[in-house]
């Protein structure tokens, strides 16, 4: 059985919608990402859309969701992109493991700064997860 990850930000149209995508195209078969926000913005970030466009990731079915929307999800693991979202993580309804792992935010930076955070949660958010749920399932 998949284990489902949440990737929890604020607005959910940068850095938790990339790292949606990553997740589910780097560890397709293993887990299965969501994400969502505290304060969802009306919809993905252009640079992010175009970021993973030019990674070839799908693009399809991104758009920002509030965390009360993924709530009755069985969450195995919530990874926080950013420290508002730390701050704002609501209680799940069950125990739920949390690591949190910062990205720079690239809002209103040209397509290189979201190439360049693209990059870095491929590099440092996929060993994290995979980290994170060892201990229970070999991914």
């Amino acid at each position: 059985m998949n284990k489902t990850v949440l990737v929890l930000c604020t607005g959910n149209s940068c850095r938790s919608q990339m790292a949606e995508a990553i997740l589910n195209h780097d560890l397709a078969g293993q887990i299965r990402a969501i994400s969502a926000g505290t304060k969802p913005q009306p919809r993905v970030a252009e640079g992010a859309i175009e970021a993973l466009k030019l990674a070839n990731l799908p693009v399809e079915g991104l758009y920002p969701k509030d965390v009360d929307e993924v709530m009755n999800e069985t969450i195995d693991l919530v990874v926080t992109v950013c420290d508002n979202a730390r701050e704002a993580c609501p209680v799940f309804p069950r125990q739920v493991r949390t690591i949190h792992l910062p990205f720079h935010d690239p809002h209103g930076e040209p397509i290189e700064s979201f190439v360049r955070v693209f990059d870095d949660i491929r590099a440092r958010l996929v060993p994290a997860v995979r980290a994170a749920l060892e201990p229970h399932d070999v991914l």
